[in-house]
């Protein structure tokens, strides 16, 4: 397993991974401390409540969500964002189609098998 990405990232290039029905992520950047990944989301699509010890910041690049984290809920959109502490249960209902930009830290190893 590679330990860290290459310097640049060319979105056209990145493999997309499938993240469940309606989801997909490209990993743009990481090394054992950070990770940035894009996440796609059709409308509709959930990303399932689940928790991980990974701090994790998000920035909603396009779209509309309503995310719940630990019961508390809100729409964010454009420009918008929030945090998630390690070990916080958290998901997103795509009310309309976009994209999250994720950040965690350390990196999800997980995401790299």
């Amino acid at each position: 397993m590679k330990t860290r990405s290459e310097t640049f990232q060319f979105g056209e290039s990145l493999e997309w991974h499938d993240a469940g029905k309606g989801c997909r992520r490209q990993i743009m950047g990481y090394d054992g401390q950070l990770m940035v990944v894009k996440v796609h989301f059709e409308k509709g699509a959930v990303g399932q409540q689940h928790s991980h010890y990974h701090s994790q910041a998000s920035y909603v690049v396009s779209g509309k969500f309503e995310v719940d984290i630990e019961g508390q809920k809100s729409v964010v959109g454009p420009g918008d964002g929030y945090y998630v502490e390690p070990d916080q249960m958290h998901g997103c209902t795509c009310l309309e189609e976009g994209i999250l930009l994720d950040v965690f830290s350390p990196q999800r190893a997980d995401f790299l098998k």
